[in-house]
C-alpha cells in the first residue's frame, strides 16, 4: 500500500504561500505559509498535520491492542501536541482520553504504552514521545 501527499510552493519563505492536498481528497489545495507554520495565519502546517497523522494511528493501534485482549473500547480520544524548536521536531505529546469497561488502570496504562511505541507513526517519528492518559469507567 502507498499512499501520498503533495504540496506546492509559490515564492520566498516568509511572503510564498502553499498548498497540500491528499491522495482521498480530504485536504485539496489547503493553505498553507510561514504564517501559518511560525505565526497565527489561517491555513494548515506540517506539525500540525504530524500531530493529527499521530493521534490517528496511535489511538487505531490502541484500539487493536485493546480489542486483542478482550476489550472493547467505548470511545479513544487522542490530542498529539508537537513542539517544534530549532528548525526540528523535537517532541510528541500524547494525551489520551479512554472510556473502556472492566479494565485495570495498570492494565490499561500498559496497553495504552505498547500501542504509543508500537504505532507506525511513532515508529517514524524519531524524536521524545511521550503519554498521558486518563481512564474514565
Amino acid at each position: 500500500m502507498k499512499r501520498n501527499g503533495t504540496a506546492i510552493w509559490k515564492g520566498n519563505l516568509k511572503e510564498g504561500k502553499g498548498t497540500i492536498s491528499t491522495q482521498s481528497g480530504v485536504l485539496d489545495k489547503t493553505q498553507y505559509s510561514f504564517k501559518t507554520r511560525f505565526e497565527d495565519g489561517i491555513g494548515t502546517n506540517p506539525e500540525e498535520l504530524i500531530g493529527a497523522a499521530h493521534s490517528g494511528c496511535f489511538t487505531m493501534q490502541l484500539s487493536a491492542n485493546l480489542t486483542e485482549e478482550g476489550f472493547e473500547p467505548d470511545e479513544l480520544e487522542t490530542k498529539s501536541e508537537i513542539t517544534f524548536e530549532d528548525g526540528a521536531v523535537k517532541k510528541s505529546h500524547l494525551i489520551l482520553k479512554a472510556k473502556v469497561k472492566g479494565i485495570e488502570k495498570e492494565q490499561f496504562e500498559k496497553i495504552a504504552n505498547d500501542a504509543k511505541e508500537n504505532c507506525p507513526i511513532s515508529k517514524l517519528l524519531d524524536t521524545e514521545i511521550t503519554l498521558e492518559s486518563q481512564l474514565i469507567q
